[in-house]
């Protein structure tokens, strides 16, 4: 079931920039903003996600020198 959130406080800019994105988009802004906070939950945040590249790189037992990471970036410039 949908809930109402209100958020105070918002500086003017923020709200200009946030209304001219919407109008860009051609959505109103309480329906672009939906859309940004649905968006913005379905991405874990930072600390997990690290956390599982941690979890996935400790699985692997793999390790790569920076230097050999360094060296094959730079390959296709020689």
């Amino acid at each position: 079931m949908p809930v109402q959130i209100t958020i105070r406080n918002v500086p003017k800019k923020v709200r200009d920039e946030l209304a001219s994105r919407a109008a860009l988009e051609g959505k109103s802004m309480q329906e672009f903003l939906r859309i940004e906070l649905e968006r913005l939950a379905r991405r874990p945040p930072i600390t997990r996600w690290l956390g599982q590249v941690r979890d996935r790189k400790r699985a692997a037992g793999t390790r790569v020198a920076p230097e050999a990471i360094l060296a094959e970036k730079d390959a296709d410039r020689r």
